[in-house]
């Protein structure tokens, strides 16, 4: 049984991974990685089958809520819930209005996270490095994708929200990013700001539908190639920097909203001046700095050893 602190701990990276998850860019699996939690994450997630309901039927709810770790994923998932619902309205707006500051954050905070997963893969072959660098450019290519096609349907929705979960547990892409690729991403905010529970609905079955299958491929990976897993994950998060960058020009119109605002293409440029940079600059330091003190938190372990 884990104590009240250790409850809370789990309570507030869930608040933190919600939070990274509302923001096209970051992951929740970053979050996860860097505080220690990643591997009973993924392992608490794959454990979830049908072999389960068998279990509660012959030893009884409370023998396998223990044995299958399920207090931890409650905890967790209810910090995340709590993230969403209460940052949805103030990360919408801050993307709309201070989008630079709030990339430039989240930069420092992956940028730092690289540092961190990156000293655990201890192996420097080039076969290595290769997969690396494999990572990494497919994390750029994923996040230079222009939006594909919009729609509120709840099964397009449900689809969207389950491809989009695959990415949650991964480190570097981030699931609102793939939403936002899929033209999902306005609806689902959308959904939260005005409570839409048909739609919201979809989007939860089809969150919980990629997280059962995916993790339980994720789990084998880890269990049998961890170290080149690692290696392709931590390029994933410096392909992920290329949607951070802070300063972005708008290429062209890709649609209109219903309270007249627009939706831009965007790409990267290089900062006008001293005034644009100054501002982000000091926003990218206090990102990192938030990881290296979740790092000092969780003891120096993220990512958690098997």
């Amino acid at each position: 049984m884990k104590p009240v602190g250790a409850w809370a701990g789990v309570y507030a990276k869930g608040l933190a991974m919600g939070l990274a998850d509302l923001v096209p860019g970051v992951s929740g699996g970053t979050i996860a990685l860097i505080s220690g939690i990643y591997d009973e994450l993924v392992a608490t997630l794959a454990g979830l089958d049908g072999r389960m309901l068998g279990a509660f039927r012959e030893r009884g709810v409370r023998s396998v809520w223990q044995a299958g770790n399920l207090g931890f994923l409650a905890v967790l998932l209810a910090g995340i819930g709590t993230s969403v619902f209460a940052f949805a309205g103030l990360l919408h707006w801050l993307l709309a209005n201070r989008p630079a500051e709030l990339w430039a954050f989240f930069f420092g905070l992956v940028a730092a996270s690289v540092l961190l997963v990156g000293r655990s893969v201890t192996d420097r072959r080039a076969g290595i490095s290769a997969l690396a660098a494999a990572g990494a450019a497919l994390a750029a290519a994923i996040t230079s994708l222009p939006p594909l096609i919009r729609s509120d349907a709840p099964l397009f929705l449900a689809a969207a929200a389950a491809v989009a979960a695959c990415a949650m547990v991964l480190p570097g892409i981030s699931g609102s990013f793939i939403l936002l690729i899929l033209g999902a991403y306005a609806p689902v905010i959308a959904a939260l700001n005005n409570l839409d529970f048909v739609r919201l609905a979809a989007v939860s079955l089809g969150i919980v539908a990629g997280l059962l299958a995916f993790s339980r491929v994720l789990r084998r990976l880890l269990a049998r190639h961890r170290t080149p897993t690692l290696a392709v994950l931590t390029g994933f998060l410096v392909g992920s920097l290329n949607a951070l960058w802070p300063w972005k020009a708008q290429l062209r119109e890709l649609y209109t909203h219903s309270d007249g605002r627009i939706e831009w293409l965007l790409g990267n440029r290089w900062p006008a001046g001293t005034e644009e940079i100054w501002p982000a600059a000091a926003l990218a330091l206090l990102g990192a700095g938030a990881v290296l003190a979740i790092d000092r938190i969780a003891g120096g372990r993220g990512p958690d050893r098997p």
